[in-house]
């Protein structure tokens, strides 16, 4: 595999682990020990049992905690202690050929996790707001489909899964954007209608007096 096609699987890893670390570090470690895929030295470590044991134990934990309302968000909190550092390893042991990290690929990681990982709890963090729990059991189960699919995908074709990442990066922050909008119309609402271009209070119906009072 060239380099270019091993850098754009190191960016999936990072961006996947700041969603679900411990999903994408079992199915890391599941793929290469099945003879999937060929993992690179610095990554062969999660082949091990021990590691896939650890990995989907967390992972099964995280499978229910995600799914409670005000639970995820507490743990999205903790798990930026996880997210971003796993990011940073997967990415620099991908692009490690003799199990030596680089700094700039650990950098380029953590960056890339730390992303994926503010945009997946500021969302999560939104819709608990909302006091059903129908969206966030929603959410969650999408972010379990993009993690197991988009894993699958980068192994298998990892340009066309920096294209749906890219994607669905997009329409995520699009969807905080529009929600954190619509929240702060509704505050505005709450609060009173808001002041015109010249600073006087708009009141429908009032008209400003005169020059002469």
């Amino acid at each position: 595999m060239n380099e270019a096609n091993l850098f754009v699987i190191g960016i999936l890893l990072a961006w996947l682990a700041g969603i679900r670390v411990y999903l994408t570090v079992f199915g890391v470690g599941l793929a290469g020990l099945l003879g999937w895929v060929e993992l690179p030295p610095a990554l062969q470590a999660t082949e091990s049992y021990w590691v896939l044991g650890t990995s989907a134990t967390l992972a099964i934990a995280e499978f229910f905690a995600d799914k409670i309302p005000g639970v995820d968000s507490a743990w999205d909190l903790v798990q930026t202690l996880a997210r971003v550092p796993a990011g940073a390893f997967l990415a620099a042991a991908t692009l490690s050929p003799n199990g030596e990290l680089s700094g700039t690929a650990l950098a380029a990681g953590a960056g890339v996790a730390l992303a994926s990982h503010g945009l997946k709890a500021g969302t999560r963090a939104l819709l608990n707001t909302s006091p059903e729990p129908a969206s966030n059991w929603i959410a969650s189960a999408a972010e379990d489909t993009v993690v197991v699919g988009g894993l699958a995908l980068a192994l298998a074709h990892p340009w066309l899964a920096l294209i749906v990442v890219i994607a669905c990066s997009l329409i995520g922050a699009l969807i905080v954007w529009w929600v954190w909008r619509a929240l702060w119309r509704g505050m505005r609402w709450l609060l009173g209608q808001p002041a015109d271009k010249t600073g006087s209070s708009a009141h429908p119906g009032v008209l400003p007096p005169g020059p002469g009072g």
